[in-house]
């Protein structure tokens, strides 16, 4: 079945990931990207949305997008950077603003009878993010909506299916936004609304049997959701031709080796474990740079699938959990402007020695998206409900050089951190959760005696989609209870801080 598409042209926004996210909550595909890379086929898509940017229509580094294929031809929706662009290039003019115009603002006047703004009210409240500010509409433009603040907070072009706003409708604080852009893509651009789970699982799995016929595959799990999702998802393409390897890297969650295993059982997959935890500590000795840890950890980790792979006759595919913000965050927004954050050990394809080809079923799809497909495919709920956990796993957390007694300490301060939150029933409030070991010794007193000891970092956040994320206000007598358990339970600790920093300007991981 092919499905109506949306293009976004990234131009660098933090914000460009969750329009996509926002459009696909609408049950429309959406792809990103770059500004400058257009593609080919642009009759493919129904629609045309134009991020925001941190660069300046006014600058020398002014970004500039060849639309002749689109304006006019697709219907197009330019949000902040785009709304200046068109403005500024198109006989309007931008300038510097005078007033503070970033955070929470409530729309004062919306164009009667304007389709664009239906079921929307005068006092929505919408969110600024823009140093620059429109002074003068384009030619051919119509005033829509306005801010006490901000007079061209919304205007469109007439004689084109052009719209271009001055904020964010993709952020949460936007509180109409989702309803703005159905009312772009639904009313105005005619875009169908048939991208669900149901149609991804059948569709995925009639593309895996395409792609790999009779081959046989071999897939890492990591216990987490993605990887699960991609190897049930395999399972129900090319059944007894996946081989699923649970590898121990010796830098998992206390007994999670033994416990992810046993999860396993029961769901029809062929899994072996496969305990590696030496060859990756000893891959790690002495590395403290945490770009160079994740290459090291993601090194071992393709090492140890050849071996395994090598004693499997006729595997010519190797599976992965990939998911679109590791693509995104890796690949720089498919090489847009957007900044790279981290490299991701499963992104990149591999070395010339690994003779084999990758597949990987959830690479278009966001975090939320893999549990609904999770949930469409009969997963288990409290599985589909766990934690994200990073693929480097404790590698991460453990700030500085890593060694087995550093391991063997975060183990047991997350555990005493985990239990606790699902023992309290906060686990289920909470999108991820862990905790991090510093490389900072502090004087502490146990009984009479003066200890100079670790200390942890204890991290929670919400999100849903870990490209933006905000700390969990948890209940004091909660972390309470747990600093005391970890500095009574746990030796070699002496000292337990909570991190309350939101993403952004921090990451959810600290490394």
């Amino acid at each position: 079945m092919q499905h109506d598409k949306v293009l976004i042209l990234d131009f660098g926004s933090q914000y460009t990931q969750l329009i996509a996210r926002r459009v696909r909550e609408l049950n429309i595909y959406s792809e990103i990207h770059p500004f400058n890379k257009i593609p080919t086929d642009i009759e493919s898509y129904k629609a045309v949305i134009l991020s925001g940017s941190p660069n300046s229509v006014r600058g020398e580094d002014a970004l500039h997008p060849e639309l002749e294929h689109i304006r006019t031809k697709k219907p197009l929706l330019a949000v902040c950077y785009g709304a200046q662009y068109l403005a500024h290039f198109s006989g309007g003019e931008v300038a510097p603003s005078s007033t503070r115009e970033y955070g929470r603002a409530n729309l004062s006047y919306i164009k009667e009878d304007e389709v664009f703004f239906k079921n929307i009210s005068e006092g929505s409240q919408v969110w600024m993010s823009h140093s620059d500010t429109i002074k003068s509409l384009p030619t051919h433009a119509v005033l829509i909506a306005s801010t006490s603040d901000v007079t061209n907070a919304a205007y469109k072009i007439e004689g084109e299916e052009t719209y271009a706003i001055q904020f964010h409708p993709e952020v949460y604080h936007s509180t109409d936004g989702k309803q703005l852009l159905q009312n772009f893509l639904v009313d105005i651009a005619g875009v169908h609304q048939d991208w669900t789970p149901d149609s991804f699982v059948e569709e995925t799995v009639e593309a895996i049997q395409a792609k790999v016929g009779n081959d046989k595959v071999v897939l890492g799990l990591s216990g987490g959701v993605d990887s699960t999702v991609a190897a049930v998802l395999l399972n129900k393409a090319i059944g007894d031709n996946l081989y699923c390897i649970f590898v121990n890297n010796g830098l998992l969650r206390k007994n999670e080796f033994e416990s992810v295993l046993k999860q396993y059982e029961g769901m029809g997959l062929n899994v072996k474990g496969v305990d590696a935890s030496k060859r990756f500590l000893d891959a790690l000795a002495g590395i403290e740079d945490p770009e160079l840890k994740r290459k090291a950890i993601g090194n071992a980790f393709i090492e140890v699938f050849d071996d395994e792979a090598h004693k499997l006759t006729d595997v010519k595919w190797l599976a992965q959990g990939t998911i679109y913000p590791d693509v995104i965050e890796s690949v720089s927004a498919t090489g847009g402007p957007s900044a790279t954050i981290k490299s991701h050990h499963n992104v990149g394809g591999l070395p010339d020695f690994m003779k084999l080809k990758i597949v990987e079923p959830l690479r278009a799809i966001f975090k939320d998206e893999v549990r609904r497909v999770g949930a469409t495919l009969g997963i288990d709920p409290e599985l589909l409900g766990r934690h994200p956990f990073p693929g480097p796993g404790l590698g991460i957390r453990i700030l500085g050089d890593i060694t087995a007694e550093k391991v063997r300490i975060l183990q047991e301060v997350d555990a005493i951190f985990i239990n606790g939150l699902k023992a309290w029933g906060l686990y289920d409030k909470v999108w991820q959760a862990g905790a991090m070991l510093l490389p900072v010794n502090s004087v502490g007193v146990m009984g009479d005696e003066r200890t100079y000891e670790k200390c942890v970092a204890l991290r929670a956040v919400e999100s849903t989609d870990g490209m933006t994320a905000d700390w969990v206000n948890l209940p004091y007598a909660f972390l309470q209870k747990t600093s005391n358990d970890i500095i009574n339970k746990v030796k070699g600790v002496n000292r337990v801080v909570y991190d309350i920093s939101s993403k952004p300007p921090a990451t959810i991981e600290w490394e």
